[in-house]
């Protein structure tokens, strides 16, 4: 199936087109994740869709210039697509990344109330509903968009991997964190930089009884 996925390398990295889910992580630590339509342009909830070859090429040609980091462009082909074909969630979440890149929140969260009014549980709406949130500083409304993102799709492992870094970088919740990182790790396989994440978390769990025995 064409499967289309974007993530921020970054908080304000360049767009990169890959095949499947990936991190939106760094060597210095891990960062929160972006994530584009699950499977194209998505659909209604419920319905299997045959996606239209005109709709997919539109839909291709915004994506295309969302990778090559022409957002103005990729913005208005994303917009020409939806005047066309108004009931695909995908375009609008991408449409969030975009703004969420230029810290217009307020835009990104417009865009995705849209796709989820089309499709109220949309994973990767979800998931970057949580992004936007996060970046806020909304700490406790991100949590709550990613969980509705895994009670979805509880294989949806962008949000497991965002609830791993909220937990571990902002709410400080390491038991939690450690769970969503090695979910996280189960569903897109062996990710290095996960797996000193976990290994670190392991540590400072460990270390946290020891760490209370000495002030006693």
């Amino acid at each position: 199936m064409w499967s289309p996925h974007f993530i921020s390398t970054g908080r304000l990295g360049g767009l990169v087109l890959i095949a499947l889910i990936a991190t939106g992580g760094c060597a210095s630590g891990p960062k929160p994740a972006q994530d584009a339509a699950a499977e194209g342009p998505g659909g209604q909830p419920g319905a299997t869709r045959v996606v239209p070859a005109e709709a997919q090429t539109l839909y291709e040609q915004a994506v295309a210039a969302m990778a090559a980091g022409d957002s103005i462009d990729a913005e208005l082909r994303f917009q020409e697509f939806l005047l066309r074909f108004p009931d695909y969630p995908g375009a609008h979440v991408n449409l969030a990344i975009i703004f969420t890149d230029r810290n217009d929140f307020i835009a990104a969260e417009n865009s995705l109330t849209d796709a989820l009014i089309i499709d109220p549980g949309y994973p990767p709406a979800l998931n970057q509903l949580g992004v936007v949130l996060r970046r806020q500083g909304k700490f406790s409304e991100a949590e709550s968009a990613y969980l509705k993102a895994v009670t979805a799709d509880p294989d949806y492992g962008l949000a497991h991997y965002n609830l791993g870094v909220l937990n571990d970088l902002y709410l400080q919740r390491l038991d939690v964190a450690l769970t969503h990182y090695e979910r996280y790790q189960a569903l897109s396989g062996d990710d290095p930089q996960v797996t000193r994440w976990i290994a670190d978390l392991r540590r400072r769990i460990d270390a946290e009884p020891r760490a209370a025995n000495v002030t006693e």
